[in-house]
């Protein structure tokens, strides 16, 4: 199960990718026993870059295999991991850094991820570590999950009542099993919901307005004796 802290790196690695105009995918699986790329992207140059996300010094130290295929390879870590880690990575392999944002920063304002990403030390490019064709069709197969994944769940949500959804994210939320997909599902659920119990608010308001005024007319015409005048000014 994924921490809080490795949903966030996710979250914030993607936006960073985004950020640049790249095509990017998580957990790419590998030909050749090469293992799973934690995220994968795509540059304008067509330059792929590998990332690969740990959180703890046991994970850095894992047997799982480092899938650095790509034109430039980044680990990336959180500012608490660095100096922990740092003489141990290789001379071809970057590094990335995650800050959260500052805490009073985050109750300020409505920001589209958790914190910031730097580069503490930049990757050199190089070979591809398998064939380009190869490399190619696993990343656009991965894509395609993701784009499968996707319209299963806007046609998934069809079936669900609103508190069944609600139920059912908030589970996944508290689990830890969010990923970039779910996660902007059910913050998108949240925000309609709440433009639709405003909306409905507002409506409600506007009725009981309307039906004072009518109550109002009534009073009016029951103390001066005048009969109650219709739109149209018809008795």
């Amino acid at each position: 199960m994924k921490t809080i802290e490795t949903l966030d790196m996710e979250r914030t690695l993607y936006y960073y990718c985004r950020a640049l105009n790249q095509v990017v995918v998580e957990e790419v699986k590998l030909p050749d026993d090469l293992g799973i790329v934690d995220t994968l992207s795509q540059d304008l140059d067509q330059a792929y870059t590998c990332f690969e996300l740990k959180v703890t010094k046991n994970d850095f130290h894992s047997k799982a295999k480092l899938s650095f295929v790509g034109h430039y390879n980044y680990f990336v870590f959180p500012r608490h991991l660095l100096d922990q880690v740092l003489a141990e990575v290789p001379a071809n392999i970057g590094v990335l850094v995650f800050d959260y944002y500052a805490p009073e920063l985050r109750q300020t304002r409505r920001l589209p991820v958790p914190g910031t990403l730097t580069i503490y030390k930049k990757a050199p490019k190089q070979a591809l570590g398998l064939d380009e064709t190869k490399l190619a069709q696993h990343f656009l197969r991965s894509l395609n999950r993701e784009v499968d994944k996707a319209k299963r769940l806007t046609n998934g949500l069809k079936n669900y009542n609103t508190q069944q959804l609600l139920t059912e994210l908030s589970k996944r939320r508290d689990q830890g099993r969010l990923d970039t997909l779910t996660h902007n599902s059910y913050q998108r659920f949240l925000a309609d919901s709440l433009d639709q119990s405003q909306t409905a608010q507002a409506e409600e308001i506007v009725a009981l307005k309307a039906e004072n005024i009518k109550l109002l007319q009534q009073v009016w015409a029951l103390k001066t004796h005048q009969p109650l005048s219709l739109p149209g000014g018809k008795p």
